[in-house]
């Protein structure tokens, strides 16, 4: 490959992964796509103010936050570029730990496709996302990052939901600007159509972020992600996250492993 045609590629890579990063950091997350046949049902939906649907959401998101004591889960991120001057793709499967408060662990189990896609945009989106698990009240759905706008009532998969427009209170890299849609029972977001509120390269012409979220006995968990990037050299970047089966841990059993790995790393006495 000719050293112009290597080097644009190595920046729309460059690109890609910052734009992917701030997509994975997008931490609110949805359901399918709803049923157009759907827009505008509002049977069993009680009659709220967005400030009282808002409020709920942060109640509920406290909640099911201190209630989650952690998990592990097996998923796969899958990267593709098309367009110039080449095609290349890679996927990576890892094991997810997620221990409360606020520690997420990833574990490459199996990498195939582009290296270079592999390290520089795949690896990197594990690297941010322990670094956002860290500090999660710079992303949640709450009046402190957001302001929202109540604009319809939909059915999702069966299930009631206020669809809320929401707009970043800040330029962050981490935040986003779009839709959202809410569960009316259980008050927590179950799918997000939304673009980054910043542009985080001027390689990169717009970023769509589509996020889904499924209930898992008490909690609502990432089920499928896709980010699609239109990079301005011409080419189209497609980031795919699949999300597998959970495995919940009690509080017992968590407060057990903490114990343990407590020990483990406090110094030895002689």
């Amino acid at each position: 490959m000719p050293l112009l045609a290597r080097s644009r590629l190595w920046a729309t890579v460059l690109a890609f992964s910052c734009s992917s990063a701030v997509a994975q950091k997008v931490n609110a997350a949805i359901t399918n796509l709803s049923d157009p046949s759907a827009a505008g049902a509002s049977d069993g939906i009680s009659r709220l103010n967005v400030n009282e649907i808002v409020q709920r959401l942060a109640d509920g998101e406290k909640k099911r936050a201190e209630d989650l004591k952690g998990y592990t889960e097996q998923r796969s991120y899958s990267v593709s570029y098309r367009g110039f001057p080449a095609s290349l793709s890679a996927t990576i499967i890892v094991e997810a730990t997620y221990d409360a408060p606020a520690n997420k662990q990833f574990h490459v189990l199996s990498q195939t496709g582009s290296k270079m896609l592999a390290d520089h945009v795949l690896k990197k989106l594990l690297q941010a996302e322990e670094e956002a698990a860290q500090n999660p009240d710079q992303t949640a759905p709450t009046t402190a990052n957001y302001s929202f706008t109540l604009v319809n009532q939909q059915m999702v998969d069966g299930r009631p939901c206020y669809v809320l427009q929401v707009e970043p209170k800040t330029q962050s890299r981490l935040l986003y600007r779009g839709t959202i849609w809410v569960d009316a029972d259980d008050f927590a977001v179950v799918k997000i159509e939304a673009e980054p509120a910043r542009n985080p390269s001027f390689w990169i012409r717009e970023t769509k972020i589509h996020h889904v979220n499924a209930k898992n006995g008490e909690f609502w968990l990432p089920e499928h992600n896709q980010s699609e990037t239109d990079v301005r050299l011409g080419g189209r970047a497609t980031l795919t996250i699949d999300y597998g089966a959970y495995k919940m841990e009690s509080g017992d059993a968590h407060q057990q492993r903490t114990s343990l790995q407590a020990q483990d790393s406090a110094p030895s006495r002689k």
